[in-house]
């Protein structure tokens, strides 16, 4: 015997677009809805209250976030500017001392030839960088290497200044 389909369940035809009314069950009264309300950003008159008290909520505490921040950074602000001055005072008193201690020392033979030296090697080497660069030939590679060679002999300068003040020409 041969198998056979089943007929067709009927089917009922649709012969309205949308809904043409719903009840809004959140009112105090039953009212109908336009037929555009699932496509509504906010539906009952409840979500919109429930919404705006969630607004007002976020706006209260970020303000109450704000006065916090506002009061610790005022409390910072107050502490650094303090520490600024005692700090600022004590890099003042410092280079005073420094002046002071270069004045006396004015005629050591080792604060001589450490000034005549660095105004020496700065005027050297800022002529020949101007020399090589009018050229066209200064480079990155060349300005390293000068570099380096200037720290070298500011390791050196410092090691011998060091002991000629420590056992020759003592500071005043």
């Amino acid at each position: 015997m041969p198998f056979s389909r089943a007929p067709a369940p009927p089917s009922l035809e649709n012969t309205e677009s949308s809904t043409s009314s719903l009840v809004d069950v959140d009112s105090p009264h039953v009212s109908s809805v336009p037929s555009d309300y699932t496509s509504q950003s906010v539906k009952t008159d409840t979500q919109a209250q429930r919404m705006e008290n969630e607004a007002e909520d976020v706006s209260r505490s970020a303000k109450e976030k704000f006065d916090q921040v506002s009061a610790e950074t005022g409390k910072s602000f107050g502490k650094a500017k303090a520490g600024a001055s005692k700090k600022g005072g004590q890099a003042k008193e410092k280079g005073k001392r420094a002046a002071v201690t270069l004045r006396e020392n004015k005629d050591n033979p080792v604060v001589i030839a450490n000034a005549v030296m660095i105004a020496g090697i700065g005027a050297v080497s800022g002529i020949g960088a101007y020399r090589k660069y009018t050229v066209g030939e200064l480079s990155w590679k060349i300005v390293g290497m000068w570099s380096g060679a200037v720290g070298a002999f500011a390791v050196g300068d410092y090691f011998l200044s060091h002991y000629f003040l420590k056992n020759k020409y003592p500071m005043k």
